[in-house]
């Protein structure tokens, strides 16, 4: 079964091969009933490809595998998390413009403002990167008899909804925060986004 579908680009002439199984365990597998949905092009309702379709067993065993990927995660060092955030911001900045290109076929919104969208993801990524190492507890005055503290600790892994409307930035608001502060992240598409498909996912190998 083929996993990758050819998206061409209209007017410029251009294309892309594109990842359309479910990314779990770092890697694009068929979905578990076989089943696929079409995704059509917001710009002239022509057929842009058929993407594999999640149902609960799916997002069980993507869970599972976030599960395991969590226990090694969550004491990671913060120095390390960050590397692996900023390389994330490194792939995207260098696939920019084939990001941007596949964000404005899937959303619709110009390639202009499409560019504009990935610049914020990657500087965005960048600062959650920096973030990494400034997520820390405080100590708290009450009294010389008592030593009272607080301690962040991850919470484990994360659902999160991708909406429609600005999918690339939404994506990039849902993973950063999570993987800075030592989560894993189940990402749910509410209806199709394949840029987060087609984003570099080389980082997240050690995760898995």
């Amino acid at each position: 079964m083929s996993l990758t579908a050819t998206l061409n680009f209209p007017i410029i002439n251009e294309s892309v091969e594109q990842p359309t199984g479910l990314f779990i365990n770092n890697e694009f597998v068929p979905a578990i009933q076989g089943k696929t949905f079409a995704v059509t092009s917001p710009i002239d309702e022509s057929h842009l490809c058929d993407l594999q379709m999640a149902n609960a067993d799916d997002v069980e065993v993507a869970v599972q595998a976030a599960y395991k990927a969590f226990k090694s995660w969550k004491v990671e060092l913060p120095s390390v998390r960050a590397r692996y955030l900023y390389k994330l911001a490194d792939l995207i900045d260098q696939h920019r413009e084939t990001i941007a290109k596949i964000e404005s076929l899937d959303n619709g919104k110009s390639l202009f403002c499409s560019r504009f969208d990935v610049n914020l993801v990657v500087n965005y990524i960048r600062s959650c990167a920096g973030f990494c190492d400034k997520c820390d507890g405080r100590t708290i005055n009450t009294g010389a008899n008592y030593l009272n503290f607080t301690k962040r600790e991850p919470l484990g892994v994360c659902g999160q909804i991708i909406p429609w409307n600005f999918p690339i930035m939404m994506f990039a608001w849902k993973i950063g925060p999570a993987l800075a502060t030592g989560n894993c992240v189940k990402l749910v598409s509410q209806l199709v986004l394949l840029t987060s498909f087609q984003v570099p996912v080389e980082v997240v190998v050690t995760l898995s």
